[in-house]
């Protein structure tokens, strides 16, 4: 007779699978509700990038699911622009760090962890749903699962649209990656490591615009990018398809609970989105999924895994560093989409003002890489 589940996990995407080696890891019987047909599939298609951190790629290493070198491309430097003069500049040399970022290929990625998973006997692939210890929703940020069990998000929506795509330019990217914000628009234009002139782009835009892009014919999208990125990377070539999703800002009231005698967490998306202006949506994900990992791992024998007493540490030493990180990701958004010259001197006043800040950006560039600093000058994972 097979043992009961520990933890039942509903999502199999990258937070979902993660989770999942990690429980497994702390030999915990784990139920992945994620048809591997379907997951596979996408992995081919998808044209996203993540920047991850150096606290994600810890993570991903320890599992061994960190892609190979083609798949993930070092960030050395980040170049951002106001839209009236302001600039920020980070680089990793100055950080002593080996990048500030990586972006990873997302299709590659699931790849490496569904792979990964295959190999975990600890780990059994369900079609639905079944009693578990610990019922862990990481079904991202079009799930309805987080309401049916009453743990009341409150969502903004965001008047844009994001539009993703891969692009070749004539010029290479040179490791580093970009940010332009200019005329309520947010443009990130990523490094991608298969080819030296080879670029991702999230393009955040007003849902009228993006509408108005996504009609155009390949050659003129990439002439708009081609103008908005100031001609950096050259003629640029689009590669991809284009994909479009609505931007929203939301977080779980409660993040754990019982319902119908079944313990329940959130985590990843279905916990919190952000702004993707900075990157972090995936970090954070990762970040609850190692969280919630050790703080069943490390508990005492006695207790189950779906203690109360367990779910609410996790989420308490989850929602502060998610709540940070949405305020910043917001009130950039919410700043940098108001129009008029006060608002635009004022931006980048500031902007100018943090780029000789000296400690203050310092600070800001460690922990956005996930490295902190000890008392003996020494940086590592936070």
């Amino acid at each position: 007779m097979a043992r009961p589940l520990d933890i039942c996990i509903r999502g199999g995407g990258a937070v979902g699978l993660t989770m999942a080696l990690l429980m497994a890891r702390k030999r915990l019987r784990v139920g992945l509700v994620a048809p591997l047909a379907t997951a596979s599939a996408g992995a081919h298609t998808d044209i996203r990038a993540y920047a991850l951190n150096a606290h994600s790629r810890s993570l991903l290493h320890s599992l061994r699911c960190w892609p190979q070198a083609h798949h993930a491309a070092p960030v050395a430097a980040m170049h951002v622009y106001g839209d009236a003069g302001g600039e920020l500049h980070f680089d990793a040399q100055e950080q002593q760090a080996e990048a500030l970022a990586w972006i990873v290929d997302a299709g590659a990625l699931q790849q490496q962890l569904e792979q990964a998973v295959g190999f975990a006997p600890e780990i059994e692939r369900l079609a639905e749903p079944q009693a578990a210890g610990l019922h862990v929703v990481c079904e991202g940020a079009t799930s309805a699962t987080p309401e049916r069990l009453g743990a009341g998000v409150a969502s903004f929506r965001y008047p844009q649209h994001a539009i993703a795509a891969r692009l070749r330019g004539s010029e290479p990217h040179r490791g580093a990656a970009y940010q332009w914000f200019a005329n309520g628009e947010i443009l990130g234009v990523l490094p991608m490591a298969d080819h030296e002139n080879a670029v991702g782009v999230v393009w955040s835009v007003m849902e009228q615009r993006a509408q108005e892009l996504l009609q155009l014919d390949d050659a003129a999208f990439a002439r708009e990018l081609q103008i908005a990125s100031h001609g950096l990377f050259g003629q640029l070539e689009l590669v991809s398809q284009r994909h479009k999703w609505p931007l929203k800002l939301s977080r779980a009231q409660s993040w754990s609970g019982v319902s119908e005698g079944q313990a329940w967490v959130l985590a990843g998306d279905a916990a919190h989105v952000v702004h993707p202006l900075a990157g972090q949506g995936l970090n954070l994900g990762l970040a609850d999924a190692g969280c919630l990992a050790d703080v069943l791992g490390q508990r005492a024998y006695w207790r189950a895994t779906g203690d109360p007493k367990l779910l609410r540490q996790y989420e308490r030493s989850r929602k502060a560093e998610v709540a940070a990180m949405g305020l910043v990701t917001d009130g950039l958004q919410q700043l940098f989409g108001r129009q008029g010259a006060a608002w635009e001197a004022g931006r980048n006043w500031g902007m100018r003002g943090f780029e000789r800040s000296g400690p203050l950006k310092h600070w800001l560039a460690r922990h956005a890489m996930g490295v902190a600093v000890d008392a003996g000058g020494q940086a590592g994972p936070i």
